[in-house]
């Protein structure tokens, strides 16, 4: 795959960024985090709600196999609010917005990280919940395939399609495929990230709806990332699946941007599954050259990756849990 050189956008450097993990494969209120960053859900809802608060609200959010985020960007005594990814199923995101207090109507932006079910399975229920007229959700045209999996005696398990137009209401679809600013320049969504590594080869059994024939489709070009430069601290790298190679992912995030530092790589990596397991030694190997202070993959990274990462950067390491607050 060929995607032309960019120059280096001018992304605004935000004095802090809060990242709330909305829905994920993994939920754990137990274990203990030795990072000042890092906020268990039980931490933060008594810190900001107070005791009686934590009493009061006895259910809990729920994990399932899905992705979403909610990133607050602090700047310039304005706060920006983006949703990154929906989750699943059709009212997770929403019900554990609500079971963790959050007012779903400060988002002014949604930010889709590509057009898989268990990225944007909450969104018809999001925009909802949201209620505004016009708001922007950031799509690449590749999301309104039909798509799936190629089993293997050669049959294809279909993906629960995109929602169409109709279905999203007065929502304004920004289709882009290039590097896209948000929040008034302050973030940015990467647009199509180039395939650079040997290793990173994309999902070899996923399968596109073409011409009435389903016909291989591993780069899955509409995966991005969300980019986010913190005044003295560099770049927080958010990726849904990073189908595009979390190292792809990266040198892209610093390329478009200028910036080298990194300061933290957040995210699903796509490393679980028999042929993406094979990367884990060189993507750790990769990761630690980029030596980020945080390091939280979760979603479909998988255990082995996840416990890979673990043991090679053991400072740098979270294991992400729905509703951990990251405060960057």
């Amino acid at each position: 795959m060929s995607i032309t050189n960019r120059q280096p956008v001018t992304i605004k450097e935000v004095d802090r960024v809060e990242v709330l993990s909305l829905v994920d494969n993994s939920i754990d209120f137990l274990s203990t985090v030795d990072k000042k960053e890092v906020q268990s859900f039980r931490q933060w809802t008594k810190t900001r709600y107070g005791e009686e608060w934590t009493k009061t609200h006895s259910q809990l959010p729920e994990a399932q196999h899905g992705f979403a985020m909610l990133i607050r960007v602090f700047s310039e005594g304005k706060t920006n609010t983006i949703l990154f990814d929906t989750g699943g199923s059709h009212e997770g995101v929403v019900e554990n917005a609500k079971r963790m207090g959050i007012d779903m109507a400060e988002v002014e932006c949604i930010v889709l990280s590509h057009g898989h079910y268990d990225h944007f399975g909450g969104l018809l229920s999001a925009l909802k919940e949201i209620n505004k007229v016009n708001l922007p959700i950031i799509v690449h045209e590749d999301m309104f395939k039909k798509r799936g999996t190629a089993n293997q005696d050669g049959t294809i398990r279909p993906y629960t399609t995109f929602p169409t137009k109709e279905q999203l209401g007065s929502a304004q679809l920004i289709n882009t495929k290039k590097p896209f600013a948000i929040a008034d320049g302050r973030v940015f969504v990467s647009g199509e990230i180039p395939r650079e590594t040997s290793f990173e080869k994309g999902y070899l059994h996923h399968r596109t709806w073409v011409n009435g024939a389903w016909v291989p489709d591993p780069v899955i070009l509409d995966d991005r990332a969300v980019i986010i430069n913190v005044k003295g601290k560099g770049l927080v790298v958010l990726s849904g699946c990073a189908h595009a190679g979390i190292i792809n992912t990266v040198a892209y995030a610093r390329k478009i941007t200028g910036t080298t530092k990194v300061y933290a790589v957040m995210g699903g990596f796509h490393l679980a599954g028999k042929e993406n397991e094979s990367r884990i030694g060189q993507t750790v190997d990769e990761l630690k050259k980029i030596n980020p202070k945080l390091v939280v993959p979760s979603h479909c990274t998988g255990w082995r990756g996840m416990c890979a990462i673990a043991n090679v950067m053991p400072n740098a390491f979270v294991w992400n849990s729905v509703g951990n607050l990251y405060k960057l």
